[in-house]
């Protein structure tokens, strides 16, 4: 790594112990009526097939501008360029790497969706260069990466939405009004899934053959990762290899995981066990391709009380879709189906032999629609919502659907999972230290 490189790292990382807010981030404070710079940080098919289209709809209306990409990969850099001056219809600017791009003093916000464990990373170096973040999860793979993110965001009072889509779905918000009105009881349980049957999904074969060293900043593209020698399979298909990527928990898990947080208002999961493996696609990967984790949710003083949520998915198989199954003791709230229902509730026959009063739940519909799951959402209307919220916050100043905090706590639990699954320990949360317990020792890669 240069030793320009080096620095720009360590500032970027020395972010997460800062104690002020920096003077670009002052000088960057939006007007009503001014247009909002923005700047694409890497040029993935991600911002390609989902961002841009709900940036379009909406860049008029609320005055903002896409004027930069910054990609280290010549290839997307161009066509990040052509693509986005074609679809937006403005000069789109394009730049090397972030330190060019910050430099230039051109963008007041960005879109982040480069490799999982760079978003931490990128969303430190962003804020620290005064402009506002909607970056796509997992905000981190790693705690020390968590809790640096976290300090810089908070530290630059900089407006952060970060990808969780379903919390600008308005069914969401109905099943999370509906719990916390306390109509649904207590969660005793929930069931989560995501099947898929797709040999190529996170693959990407034609590239990988035609991608040289010489192509892309390597050295750059690994950030504060240990160094190994160029892998044009690693950057390119890094959703299969820790420690670029958990694969599973942090690409899926972290969505459906996130609104457990939010529905039941708990930071963390408690504890964390999982077991899974490479059954099917014995391509090279590091990451499972079938996994399975159970936590333990509830108060943190409180043993007593709780929940189990089980979070299960394999590559092999599509049987079963994906499934967000809420349980009590009334009934459930399937988010598959956006419904409210007694089934399974305890019956008043079995409650008066008890003698309970029971809490059957009447059936109603969550107003919303269904989650998209495909590989290549488009401009979904969930995603649309939560680009319109980010920029109606880079205006007001107010706090987003997906603040920094909800990135931070799907992050623990996303970690949990990876630590879990790779070492076969139960895993805990040491809230004091805000550090990943395996086998009572820190989770590092």
């Amino acid at each position: 790594m240069n030793n320009t490189r080096r620095e720009f790292i360590k500032k970027s990382l020395m972010a997460g112990v800062a104690t002020s807010v920096s003077a670009s981030s002052y000088a960057k404070i939006i007007g009503a009526n001014d247009r909002v710079r923005v700047g694409c940080v890497g040029f993935s098919d991600r911002h390609r097939s989902s961002h841009v289209s709900c940036f379009k709809a909406l860049q008029k209306e609320m005055n903002f501008e896409m004027v930069a990409v910054s990609d280290i990969w010549n290839k997307r850099r161009d066509e990040g360029q052509a693509y986005l001056q074609k679809e937006l219809g403005s000069k789109v600017t394009k730049y090397m790497n972030n330190e060019e791009l910050y430099a230039s003093n051109s963008v007041d916000a960005v879109m982040i969706s480069t490799a999982d464990f760079q978003h931490a990373l990128h969303t430190i170096e962003a804020v620290e260069a005064g402009c506002d973040v909607y970056a796509e999860k997992p905000l981190a793979e790693t705690m020390e990466d968590n809790r640096a993110v976290l300090k810089a965001v908070k530290n630059s009072g900089k407006v952060v939405q970060i990808g969780s889509q379903r919390r600008s779905g308005a069914n969401y918000h109905a099943a999370e009004d509906y719990i916390k009105s306390g109509k649904f009881g207590d969660i005793v349980m929930v069931e989560l899934m995501w099947n898929v049957n797709q040999p190529g999904r996170w693959r990407r074969p034609d590239l990988v053959a035609n991608l040289k060293e010489s192509d892309v900043d390597w050295k750059r593209y690994l950030m504060n990762r240990p160094y190994e020698e160029f892998d044009p399979r690693k950057y390119l298909e890094y959703r299969l290899f820790w420690p670029y990527s958990s694969g599973i928990p942090g690409q899926w898990m972290s969505h459906q995981i996130d609104t457990v947080h939010w529905f039941s208002g708990l930071p963390h999961p408690r504890s964390v066990v999982a077991n899974g493996g490479i059954y099917q696609w014995k391509d090279g990967r590091s990451n499972a391709d079938t996994l399975t984790v159970v936590f333990d949710y509830g108060p943190l003083d409180d043993m007593s009380k709780g929940f189990q949520v089980q979070f299960t998915s394999r590559f092999s198989n599509s049987a079963g879709g994906t499934k967000e199954l809420y349980y009590s003791n009334g009934g459930m709230i399937n988010l598959d189906t956006n419904e409210i229902s007694d089934n399974g509730g305890l019956s008043e026959r079995h409650a008066s032999s008890m003698g309970m009063k029971p809490n059957k739940l009447k059936s109603m519909k969550l107003e919303g629609v269904k989650v998209a799951t495909d590989a290549n959402t488009g401009g979904d209307s969930l995603t649309l919502n939560h680009v319109r919220n980010w920029m109606e916050c880079v205006r007001s100043r107010k706090k987003t659907n997906a603040p920094i905090e909800a990135g931070y706590q799907h992050s623990i639990a996303t970690i949990m999972s990876n630590a879990a699954y790779r070492t076969g320990q139960r895993v805990t949360f040491d809230e004091k230290n805000q550090e990943v317990l395996a086998g009572g020792v820190p989770f590092k890669y």
